[in-house]
């Protein structure tokens, strides 16, 4: 379905006030967002306006209820300047994947595209041309009804915005794993991508970066030992010459970027399994020199290259070089920014509109 989505332009475009050598990261904008409202049962008004402030009614139910979801996804410029989205089906799947388990309505997944195509269109100047640079895009969700009881909310908004966003991480990366506090637990809202998750690993984050950690090892509720994903990122690693990634058991978020790299990895001839793995096993892995490699995998890092694992009284060395890693992340940005055949058809074009 072709959705008929209108759009004001802002008079003059900030564009031209950034350094697209020195980004500050998540707190630069574009011009525009698209935005939509959900009342009476339906989606109504898609419209790309300037951005701006939002007017909250002090009792909207996602402050008081925490209905609000996310998505995260980015969009690249391919060797003809063309603007390029990644799999952004599979974001929109996932977005009502988590509408589903926050008791929320789904968005359209052909309004979620368009949206996105149009929207980034617009934009295709703040696209950074930076190697390991794109522009993030935050697709969201949430209950705006002024309304202070226990129930779903009836009236919603879906907004995406845009912020120009260099390399997440310049170097290899600590990781602390946390056997005090828990992200998920089996039945909760782990593989959802809900605001509240995140709200409740910031105080773990900050502990774990006082310590020199740059991100937390989440492990499970119950028994504290296996591994689920990290902060931002799920995560690989390789043992005597396999991949293992912890399995999606309900309590895992269902990467994006984990899927392709599972794909790019099996077409590179290495074997992957998705199963349950402990921090035992890591740590013998790596006293008896199997533990070959690992890194992170997500939108906003692509691919972080890991370092070590700290736990209370022991430091695991994981190792200083990330070979296949490597190769998987130069492998995966040529793909998106058309250097490379994209032999798989994650990438998908958007329309250009010249102002």
């Amino acid at each position: 379905m072709n959705y008929n989505i209108s759009i004001t332009k802002v008079e003059k475009s900030q564009v031209d006030d950034l350094d697209f050598n020195n980004i500050p990261l998540g707190t630069t904008f574009t011009d525009h967002m698209f935005i939509c409202d959900y009342e009476n049962g339906e989606w109504t008004n898609p419209r790309i306006e300037p951005l701006k402030p939002i007017p909250t009614h002090p009792a909207a139910m996602a402050l008081h209820y925490g209905q609000a979801i996310f998505e995260g996804m980015k969009a690249y410029k391919d060797a003809d300047g063309e603007p390029m989205l990644f799999r952004p089906a599979q974001n929109a799947s996932r977005l009502n994947k988590s509408a589903d388990r926050m008791g929320m309505p789904h968005v359209p997944e052909d309004l979620f595209v368009q949206g996105l195509k149009e929207l980034v269109s617009l934009e295709h100047n703040w696209i950074p041309p930076q190697q390991g640079s794109a522009l993030y895009l935050r697709p969201f969700m949430y209950a705006d009804e002024p309304f202070i009881g226990m129930r779903a909310a009836t009236h919603y908004k879906f907004i995406i915005m845009a912020s120009p966003a260099g390399p997440f991480f310049s170097k290899r990366i600590k990781l602390w794993a946390e056997k005090q506090y828990i992200r998920a637990a089996h039945g909760g809202t782990g593989e959802a991508k809900a605001a509240g998750n995140y709200a409740a690993a910031i105080r773990p984050t900050e502990l774990a970066k006082a310590k020199g950690y740059d991100q937390v090892l989440w492990l499970d509720a119950v028994e504290h030992k296996y591994i689920q994903e990290v902060g931002t990122m799920n995560i690989f690693f390789k043992i005597n010459g396999e991949f293992i990634t912890p399995e999606l058991d309900g309590s895992v978020l269902h990467g994006i970027t984990r899927a392709s790299v599972i794909d790019m990895l099996r077409a590179m001839n290495y074997s992957v399994t998705e199963r349950k793995i402990t921090i035992d096993e890591i740590i013998e892995a790596s006293k008896n020199g199997t533990l070959e490699e690992a890194f992170g995998t997500g939108t906003a890092v692509g691919i972080a290259y890991i370092q070590e694992i700290g736990l209370k009284g022991e430091t695991i060395h994981v190792s200083d070089e990330s070979p296949v890693g490597l190769e998987v992340n130069d492998t995966l940005n040529a793909i998106k920014t058309g250097q490379l055949e994209d032999r798989f058809g994650w990438m998908v074009k958007t329309r250009k509109q010249f102002a």
